[in-house]
């Protein structure tokens, strides 16, 4: 096939491909076979590409391939991935050996001998460090633990030795006892408590009509020869009896080796009524005993054995505080006959700090404390004894031999 030369001045026309583009200079086989198609579709739009011959995807156009002449189009070259700006940007990554060196304060470059001598120096100096700390804590640890000693020391003295409490005797109904009523008892009453044989039942009952018991006291049989355990009237004694405990909050010891009692007030008793179960034998109790007003040497030890009867403090004393909470003693107090006292208790104490001195017992309420101590009236107006013996009214029978021994 030929081409004819266009006229002159006629623009010259270039073949159009199977969309109408042409393609380096050369129509294409389907422009050659559609002329029409150049001149039906627009020449603004697009047309849309037709399938080859083979069915596959048509050529592009040289404008796009960039492709001249009856050259055939170009591979476009590979293009390269695209690169992560971060890592193209990120410095790159030091060695643990170069960042120790900075660290350290050594040039990355510098020698092995030199990072070697370098790295000892640094640990010595570290060391150095710590141990004078460690020296410093030790020099000063002294002195503040003696600071610290001394504070708790006077804030020790400075507490109260000890406090005690009195708590009295409730009496045990298994034991002999005798009882204290400041009325007389009424015929029902009378009746009430006569009807049974049973000590323990009367004294039960006597309890809920607000009487006071006594007990006997311990009998000395290991004691002195000049201890005398009976009354100037001649009838067996009784104690008022109580527990009297001594209490410390002080981190030392406190030591009790010394005891006196306070000027003693006493008066007629006005006791209208008493009931008695007497003992058969005699009894020990653990504990200490003295007269109101005392006797001299008192209070003494009731312990059964050795020392029995002999000055308490002369042998024993008291220790509370320094882990040791409290300490008690039983005390049987003896008031003269007919009479009802009250007494208080100055004791003698030495603690940890080389303070000795005599001090008056307080109670609770911070107020010198006062122990009463009553015994049977000489001329009762009700009198009765059992246990041993029936129900026995000894103010009716004064001459029964019975009721002698009280």
């Amino acid at each position: 096939m030929t081409t004819t030369e266009p006229a002159e001045g006629t623009p010259e026309q270039e073949p159009l491909g199977a969309s109408g583009v042409s393609v380096g200079g050369m129509p294409s086989a389907a422009a050659a076979e559609s002329p029409s198609s150049a001149t039906t579709e627009p020449a603004e739009e697009t047309p849309e590409p037709q399938p080859g011959a083979d069915g596959g995807t048509p050529p592009e156009s040289a404008s796009e391939s960039g492709t001249t002449g009856g050259d055939p189009p170009a591979t476009p070259a590979a293009e390269s991935p695209p690169q992560n700006s971060a890592a193209s940007e990120s410095p790159p990554r030091e060695s643990l050996r170069a960042i120790t060196a900075e660290v350290l304060g050594v040039a990355p470059g510098a020698s092995r001998r030199k990072k070697v001598i370098w790295l000892l120096v640094t640990a010595a100096a570290a060391l150095l460090g710590v141990a004078g700390v460690v020296v410093r804590d030790y020099l000063l640890i002294k002195p503040s633990v003696s600071r610290e000693n001394e504070s708790n020391k006077a804030y020790d003295a400075a507490q109260q030795p000890f406090t005690v409490s009195v708590q009295p005797d409730k009496g045990d109904p298994g034991q002999p006892w005798v009882m204290l009523l400041d009325r007389d008892l009424t015929p029902a009453e009378t009746r009430k408590l006569t009807a049974g044989d049973d000590p323990s039942s009367a004294f039960a009952y006597l309890r809920t009509l607000s009487g006071r018991p006594l007990s006997f006291p311990s009998e000395m049989q290991y004691a002195p020869k000049g201890h005398v355990q009976q009354s100037s009237n001649g009838h067996l004694e009784t104690t008022d009896t109580f527990k009297m405990t001594v209490l410390s909050t002080r981190a030392t010891a406190v030591v009790i080796d010394g005891w006196k009692v306070t000027p003693v007030a006493c008066r007629k008793s006005t006791v209208k009524t008493v009931v008695a179960s007497p003992p058969q034998g005699g009894a020990v109790y653990q504990g200490i005993q003295l007269h109101i007003p005392p006797r001299a040497d008192e209070p003494v030890l009731t312990d059964e054995g050795e020392g029995q009867g002999e000055p308490y403090f002369d042998t024993h004393y008291i220790e509370v505080g320094g882990g040791q909470a409290s300490g008690g003693l039983r005390v049987e107090a003896i008031a003269p006959p007919g009479q009802s006292c009250e007494w208080g208790v100055t004791v003698h104490y030495v603690d940890a700090y080389q303070k000795a001195r005599w001090v008056q017992l307080k109670d609770r309420d911070g107020k010198p404390l006062r122990v009463r101590t009553e015994s049977i009236p000489l001329h009762p107006d009700q009198k009765w004894l059992t246990g041993s013996v029936p129900w026995t009214a000894c103010h009716l029978k004064p001459e029964d031999p019975e009721c002698d021994i009280l």
